[in-house]
């Protein structure tokens, strides 16, 4: 089975802009922050990988570099052999970006025009896109819904919505940060159950998640492996998690 992900000594350091009582010291940026330090792994074609550690352990900038989103400060990686130096337009189309609190849809636009409206920016014509858009949300569980005010949505339909988006480009790799975060526990068990059965595994997609449930880990994963302070602290099968966590 070929990789479909290669990460080797993946790290990232922020240096955020100065508040104003640094600025009143001369001093431009604070002290840089290491987000992550020497991450390597791989991830098999087909394969579900779950990132777990507590928060600000670099799962989210992990996945932000894997996405093309964020440059890695040392290291390489490499998703669908694609150097994610120069991801190009193609890579958008092959991997997929989705987080649980989504906040960049349009709130006075209904779910479908939301949808449509992603679909021309994926380069499809207006038509095609609003096609696009009916089948997704047919897919995702909300066609009846199509026609409602996103701003009418509750929390886990916005996330199917952010699914929904998601799958516009047809992806090969799908990459969730928190995917049912802030959900009620079957809301949360429901998208699991989405996700595993329909997005990932049965239309046999890789996939990284970011989560701190080891309920979605076990209930997604195949592998799970544990950061903390932007290091990789080991790797254990799901069946494992609270052993290793000492739960």
């Amino acid at each position: 089975m070929t990789d479909a992900i290669d990460a080797v000594g993946i790290g990232k350091v922020f240096y955020p802009r100065a508040g104003v009582s640094e600025l009143l010291r001369g001093r431009l940026r604070r002290p840089p922050v290491q987000a992550l330090e020497d991450v390597s792994f791989r991830v098999a074609a087909g394969e579900v990988l779950c990132l777990m550690g507590p928060n600000g352990a670099g799962k989210s900038t992990l996945l932000r570099i894997l996405a093309g989103l964020l440059a890695p400060s040392a290291g390489r990686a490499r998703v669908l052999d694609a150097d994610l130096a120069a991801p190009g337009q193609d890579f958008r189309r092959r991997v997929a970006f989705v987080v649980g609190e989504e906040r960049s849809f349009h709130w006075p636009l209904t779910g479908h025009q939301n949808l449509a409206f992603f679909g021309a920016l994926h380069g499809h014509a207006a038509g095609p896109a609003r096609t696009q858009a009916s089948a997704l949300l047919d897919r995702v569980g909300l066609a009846a819904a199509a026609d409602r005010l996103f701003s009418t949505y509750s929390r886990g339909m916005r996330q199917r919505l952010a699914l929904a988006r998601g799958l516009l480009g047809a992806p090969e790799v799908i990459l969730l940060d928190e995917p049912t975060l802030g959900l009620d526990p079957q809301g949360a068990r429901d998208l699991r159950r989405f996700l595993r059965d329909e997005v990932i595994h049965g239309a046999g997609r890789t996939a990284v998640i970011g989560t701190n449930d080891p309920a979605e880990a076990r209930a997604l994963g195949d592998r799970v492996l544990f950061l903390d302070q932007g290091q990789t602290r080991g790797e254990v099968p799901p069946d494992r998690i609270e052993a290793e966590l000492g739960l």
